[in-house]
């Protein structure tokens, strides 16, 4: 490959990812790394991880948590609110949904044998936190028990990075 097809494929790239807001992106980059990264060290999963880190956001390789146990084992919630994040991550950046209901959260955590009292209220404080870790995005319904739809926000995927690499992120509890 010449060095004008390499230019040609990064215009390429630059340009189909232009219209994707930073989480897809995000997604986007985390996929071709993991597609096209070759065996030594140093390569282009290491390159395409400095890509991802642009702008202090470090998204890792969701990649290497093969299931929900080992990525819970990895980030060492300590509380309800914490176990939720992770499961959120788990739903959204693991398993690729663009958005998760609660319920999906909390039955995840139970088969892990670490159910949250109350799934919603861990949701609601992550909701609250500023800046966000959570976003509400519809509620289906008119009750106080009405099914609710979320997504995680750029933020709370920088907050489960740092458990995982064991770091206390400004704003943790």
């Amino acid at each position: 490959m010449s060095e004008d097809d390499e230019i040609n494929a990064m215009k390429q790239i630059a340009e189909v990812l232009a219209p994707l807001d930073e989480a897809a992106r995000n997604r986007t980059l985390q996929w071709a790394v993991s597609r096209f990264s070759g065996t030594s060290s140093g390569g282009l999963a290491t390159q395409g991880q400095a890509i991802a880190n642009r702008g202090g956001v470090q998204l890792g390789n969701p990649s290497h948590f093969d299931t929900f146990a080992e990525l819970f084992d990895a980030a060492h919630p300590a509380t309800e609110r914490e176990k939720g994040l992770v499961a959120a991550y788990w739903a959204q950046i693991c398993e690729s949904e663009p958005n998760f209901g609660a319920q999906t959260l909390n039955d995840a955590l139970k088969d892990l044998g670490h159910g949250v009292g109350n799934i919603t209220e861990a949701l609601t404080a992550l909701k609250e936190e500023r800046p966000a870790l959570i976003l509400q995005l519809k509620k289906s319904g008119t009750s106080k028990q009405a099914r609710k739809t979320y997504k995680l926000t750029q933020e709370g995927m920088r907050r489960v990075q740092a458990m995982i690499l064991g770091e206390t992120p400004t704003g943790a509890e």
